[in-house]
């Protein structure tokens, strides 16, 4: 049934259909095009106080606030990217050291596992605002770490992840 001249039909026809609409989009750019091709534009809007108008300040919250109404039930779902590096079972390591109870311990906890000197400079104890600041931004923290993480964006979602490790080794 699918023979060497039938499969040779197909092929052709996804190609030329594909050719079609490639032709059809580049000639609807050049029949639709606004703006562009080195040309002035036609009306310009002038806007007045346009410049002269104050950007809106952008009130920050402290992070003692966000992590008081932080959920732990929502860290543990956050807490599967750590899991690859790092263990919750006390004095259990991976790539990362075990972060049984590492809400208010000092940095350099375990004595088997080998921390950066970069760690040990950033801070003595990892309370909520430290971690948050290393979670964040772990090579903006501690720069010359060894954690390869590239940091979480959302303050909630860091303040949840530390309320669900602050219930580990409680």
């Amino acid at each position: 049934m699918f023979d060497t001249m039938t499969m040779t039909k197909v092929i052709g026809g996804l190609c030329s259909t594909l050719l079609i609409f490639l032709l059809g989009a580049w000639l609807a750019e050049e029949i639709y095009h606004a703006g562009g091709h080195g040309g002035e534009q036609a009306y310009v809007i002038e806007v007045e106080d346009a410049e002269d108008q104050p950007e809106e300040a952008v009130e920050e919250v402290p992070f003692s606030v966000i992590f008081a109404s932080a959920s732990a039930e929502d860290g543990e779902g956050l807490w599967r990217g750590c899991r690859s590096c790092h263990a919750l079972e006390p004095g259990q390591h991976g790539t990362g050291p075990a972060l049984y109870g590492v809400v208010n311990r000092p940095v350099q906890y375990y004595d088997d596992f080998n921390y950066s000197g970069a760690l040990i400079e950033a801070a003595e104890v990892w309370t909520p605002e430290e971690l948050n600041a290393f979670i964040e931004n772990p090579r903006g923290y501690a720069p010359g770490t060894a954690m390869s993480y590239n940091g979480m964006r959302d303050v909630e979602d860091r303040a949840n992840l530390i309320a669900y490790l602050a219930t580990i080794g409680e």
